[in-house]
């Protein structure tokens, strides 16, 4: 008997040393999927997590949001100031799909950034990105000055792909990228704000998918309605 408590006791240290060894790579794991400056998922924990939702969800929108004005606020205020800006605009990705259980964010790169969102039903989609728009480019305080960014931002939804594309999986995932990439450089050669394919049709009038003479409308060498 109390060759089996010694035994016990020998082991014990050595089991709790595991316990302490598998929690801490388990930190440094979830740490590695995460942006450092963002705390977003980064692209492949991102694409993994977009394809968890492609699954199972029937309306999902993938959103693809870019800056404007990045460089020129790094170059005036300072590196300092263009950080305070990337963790804001990652913020307010957070807060804008917080009533969407499932949805992930993450950020490409730079001032790249990217969410895969969960859709009670496919024309949530414009309020959403109308939102997202109002909040990225708020004024957000920086060592008691208020700086803002403009940005762009494109969408596309499951039910853009063909009847025949596969709907779920790694190769649906990469066009519906795709798709959100082309329409957020829609919205920035229009001057910025959102485009959504599905909600500019002729019959009302936007600039980059938003009500024309709403902030963040203006596009260049053209005049925004009253």
């Amino acid at each position: 008997m109390s060759a089996l408590l010694t035994t016990f006791s020998a082991a014990g240290p050595l089991a709790c040393g595991w316990g302490v060894h598998g929690l801490l790579m388990g930190r440094r794991l979830m740490a590695a999927r995460r942006d450092a400056l963002s705390g977003l998922w980064t692209r492949a924990a991102f694409e993994r997590g977009a394809l968890r939702i492609l699954g199972r969800q029937m309306h999902t929108a993938v959103v693809m949001v870019d800056l404007d004005g990045f460089k020129a606020l790094n170059d005036t205020a300072g590196h300092a100031a263009g950080d305070a800006a990337i963790r804001n605009t990652a913020a307010s990705l957070n807060d804008a799909v917080a009533a969407y259980p499932g949805a992930v964010v993450g950020r490409l790169g730079g001032d790249e950034f990217i969410a895969a969102i969960p859709l009670p039903r496919a024309h949530a989609l414009s309020l959403l990105l109308d939102a997202l728009h109002d909040a990225i480019t708020a004024p957000f305080r920086f060592e008691g000055t208020d700086l803002s960014v403009g940005v762009s931002i494109g969408a596309s939804l499951t039910s853009d792909l063909l009847p025949d594309a596969p709907q779920g999986g790694p190769v649906a995932l990469s066009l519906l990228m795709r798709l959100a990439d082309e329409a957020m450089y829609t919205a920035k050669r229009a001057g910025g704000g959102w485009y959504d394919p599905a909600a500019a049709t002729p019959d009302c009038t936007t600039t980059a998918g938003r009500r024309t003479g709403r902030p963040g409308t203006h596009t260049p060498d053209r005049e925004e309605a009253a």
